[in-house]
């Protein structure tokens, strides 16, 4: 009997760009803080784009400058809850499509509060792809943590795993251990969170695969 393959995807940064995210937010508070002062969110928001291009504290930064009755925390508070402007792109869509259409079980990991993954989710319209999502605030426990991984092999039973990540520092040490077959999203240059050279040097933490496009892993699977 053939043994089943089961897929599991990271999120951010790998089925859409975490920036994105970021890009909705910044315009989010640009107009919440729009209400307390006398200039327009689009200025704002370029102030807030600029504050973050430059390595600098963009919140801080744009309540010493506007000075809003708000506090770093209000901005938090929109920042994590707010529900984004989100596109799936074409090549994710094709990957999701073509593994549903094979009838090919999918599961989602992701660290991350659940109000803010769950609304990305919904924003990219991709939730009901997937059998089984592990979100870091509701399972406990974060990636590179076993349980987070282990948890797919206990819902699915006997299978060939893959994952597909992007994040060498967190991402594959767990599934490699587990012997999943691991994949790389490689960084185009927009990934939020970069990862550190030194991981690279451990094999342990490294994926057997990377690809530069997310419809590349399709080879991997066949």
């Amino acid at each position: 009997m053939k043994t089943k393959n089961i897929v599991v995807f990271d999120l951010d940064d790998t089925l859409y760009k975490e920036i994105e995210y970021l890009k909705s937010a910044y315009r989010e508070i640009a107009g919440q803080i729009s209400k307390y002062v006398s200039c327009n969110k689009e200025a704002i928001y370029s102030d807030l784009w600029q504050f973050y291009t430059g390595n600098l504290n963009a919140f801080d930064l744009v309540l010493k400058k506007y000075k809003p009755d708000l506090a770093i925390e209000d901005l938090l508070i929109t920042y994590r809850n707010h529900f984004p402007n989100l596109l799936l792109s074409e090549s994710t869509k094709t990957v999701l499509d073509f593994l549903k259409e094979k009838q090919i079980q999918l599961g989602l990991i992701t660290d991350g509060r659940s109000i803010q993954q769950r609304n990305k989710l919904k924003a990219l319209g991709i939730e009901s792809y997937f059998s089984e999502i592990v979100i870091s605030e509701e399972f406990g426990s974060e990636k590179p943590d076993l349980r987070n991984f282990k948890h797919f092999e206990n819902h699915f039973g006997n299978a060939q795993y893959y994952y597909i990540g992007d994040n060498i520092k967190k991402d594959f040490v767990a599934p490699n251990a587990l012997g999943w077959v691991t994949i790389r999203l490689k960084d185009n240059g927009l990934n939020i969170h970069k990862s550190p050279n030194d991981f690279k040097n451990n094999k342990s933490y490294c994926p057997q695969f990377e690809v530069d496009e997310l419809t590349e892993i399709l080879k991997i699977l066949n």
